[in-house]
């Protein structure tokens, strides 16, 4: 049994354990603002975890009144980790007929080969314990960790565990989105691939949390709105880009479920993706019309536009910071803080880089990579001060693209070779 369910469940136990410590502090010491705060980030998360699981389980129809009490109770995880470790060491001791036949495909030096493995109902009882717990991690770590560890940052070093289970969260946010967008191909990561992203999705959150504490720190009631904005735009945008499309709701997220269970369903997806994406790229983009619900299209100009508006905000926020600071950092350099956590967020996106250029598992199947974005960003750059130069003071700024595409007909036309450079201006 894979270690992700005793682990997801040591991180839920030990991080309300230290919650409810917290709580019981600010109790002591007549802090209700603090209070109220920890409570919500403790049982909100708590809430979403204890609905995923039994969403996953299909338990809601079936008649398990124990399990349903411990969910209740936000002990779901406990009793779910413990049925998984009944069901893994009964396992194999008695021969039982194979379920069904799980194809994947592996690739191995470019090719692709075939792989074929019998689940019996053991297997495939570990299968959805692994991919709830998974589930699990991840809303744990954004929706619970990280408001968490930006709360206790602010007055408290206390909240140790957060910074645990949020870089824990995240490697399992990447491995799922991996798994969902090449769902037939069994995809193994080398442990180069692991580290990378460790440093990326390390260097990405703990820089966020810090620009979010320093401006915290100075616009205690500022932060709030900030964040809201954040959340209700990413929200709200994947279902612009649905209405747009003027698709139908997906029928099939749940056979159980009416129309308004579906929009239910949806809108919990949807939550979890803003509050992700508040802190970190959350390494997927919702197609609420698809009946995945993921556009396992590879989009690099999502991935550029995200990191280039996070870092710009990031910048904004820490220079209001720096402008209106208080006499409790007049002991620190403060410019050189600032420079420091700009240089780490572009370390973390310099380790994003090199993750999907040379470390992903399923790089062989992308059509275009990130060089391949790079040298058109920058060979157009090039083609436009070409251009410029060549027209003069009164000439056109630049070229339009039917300009650019007519130069590739008429190329194309007299059967010559064409330049490199039309070809990426015609993109």
């Amino acid at each position: 049994m894979d270690n992700i369910i005793v682990f997801s469940t040591l991180l839920f136990c030990g991080e309300c354990v230290a919650a409810g410590f917290l709580c019981s502090s600010y109790s002591h010491s007549d802090d209700h603002f603090w209070l109220a705060m920890t409570i919500l980030f403790m049982l909100y998360p708590s809430i979403m975890v204890q609905l995923t699981l039994i969403f996953v389980h299909r338990d809601l129809t079936s008649d398990k009144p124990l399990v349903l009490l411990m969910h209740i109770l936000q002990l779901g995880p406990v009793i779910r980790c413990v049925e998984a470790l009944v069901i893994y060491c009964c396992s194999g001791r008695q021969e039982e007929p194979y379920v069904t036949i799980t194809r994947k495909k592996k690739l191995r030096k470019g090719s692709e080969v075939e792989l074929e493995q019998e689940v019996g109902h053991s297997v495939r009882k570990l299968v959805t314990h692994r991919n709830a717990f998974k589930r699990m991690a991840v809303i744990q770590a954004f929706l619970g960790s990280t408001p968490q560890l930006t709360l206790q940052l602010y007055i408290t070093v206390l909240m140790g565990i957060c910074l645990i289970s949020v870089t824990y969260g995240a490697l399992v946010c990447n491995i799922l989105a991996i798994q969902i967008t090449y769902d037939d191909y069994k995809v193994q990561l080398r442990p180069l691939a692991f580290i990378c992203i460790i440093l990326w999705r390390s260097l990405e959150i703990s820089t966020r949390v810090a620009v979010l504490v320093l401006f915290c720190s100075v616009f205690k009631h500022w932060i709030i709105p900030i964040m809201l904005a954040n959340l209700l735009i990413l929200f709200f945008l994947p279902w612009v880009q649905f209405w747009c499309t003027g698709a139908q709701l997906p029928n099939n997220v749940e056979k159980n479920f009416s129309r308004v269970g579906t929009v239910v369903v949806l809108c919990s997806v949807t939550l979890l993706y803003a509050g992700i994406n508040i802190f970190c790229w959350s390494a997927v983009q919702l197609k609420l019309a698809d009946r995945d619900l993921i556009d396992k299209a590879q989009n690099w100009g999502r991935l550029a536009m995200y990191y280039a508006v996070r870092l710009a905000e990031n910048a904004v926020l820490l220079v209001l910071w720096y402008l209106f600071k208080t006499d409790v950092f007049d002991y620190i350099c403060a410019p050189l803080l600032v420079l420091q956590l700009l240089v780490v967020y572009c370390l973390a996106i310099f380790f994003m880089l090199l993750f999907f250029q040379y470390l992903h598992p399923c790089r062989q199947l992308f059509q275009h990579n990130v060089s391949d974005f790079l040298q058109c960003v920058c060979s157009k750059a090039v083609i436009y001060e070409e251009e410029t130069s060549q027209a003069g003071p009164k000439g056109p700024p630049y070229q339009s693209l039917a300009q650019s595409r007519s130069k590739l007909n008429r190329h194309q036309d007299q059967n010559s070779p064409v330049p490199p450079t039309l070809q990426i201006s015609a993109l």
